[in-house]
């Protein structure tokens, strides 16, 4: 199997505008399920705007989201890499740097996004023993649905069963 990132990658990225409204980076991250909106002007890749980097400006003093715009919350410093970069690499450098997420590019052309989520879908499909005779396929993103509402839960926990909410290290 070619370990190239482009093999696990996310091909169906969402993207964002540098004028869009806080409330429009939100939505589209409620609706699509997921964390991290390549920032583009002109079809340019010039940041990311993650849902860390939406609360942490929302919570200043006279913010409103709906007129404050992407541009003002986004980290312009986007991790990016080419299509054929080792998935070691990536892996590497994003936990390095304790990045969420890599933007695979092609030039100037945005063509997939590689999440902490994607990683650990990568390592399911490297760590998952092959039935011999069979090539290795890395595993599809499964479709993505709208957000749950409900707490984690951290399973096999018999004294707090069902109270405890996993905790994590930086999601950008």
């Amino acid at each position: 199997m070619n370990d190239a990132i482009e093999n696990f990658m996310t091909r169906s990225v969402h993207t964002i505008g540098t004028r869009s409204p806080l409330t429009e980076a939100h939505r589209m991250m409620n609706d699509h399920a997921i964390r991290h909106l390549p920032v583009l002007e002109g079809g340019r890749l010039v940041g990311m705007v993650s849902q860390r980097d939406l609360h942490l400006v929302e919570t200043l003093r006279d913010v409103d989201p709906k007129t404050v715009t992407v541009e003002e919350a986004m980290s312009q410093d986007a991790y990016t890499v080419a299509p054929e970069a080792p998935l070691a690499e990536v892996a590497r450098e994003m936990a390095r740097h304790k990045y969420g997420s890599a933007v695979i590019i092609r030039g100037s052309a945005v063509l997939g996004i590689f999440t902490t989520t994607d990683a650990l879908r990568a390592l399911d499909t490297l760590l998952t023993p092959m039935k011999k005779g069979t090539a290795r396929k890395a595993a599809k993103p499964v479709a993505r649905k709208a957000a749950s509402k409900a707490p984690a839960r951290r399973a096999g926990s018999k004294a707090n069963k069902g109270t405890r909410q996993a905790t994590g290290r930086s999601r950008r």
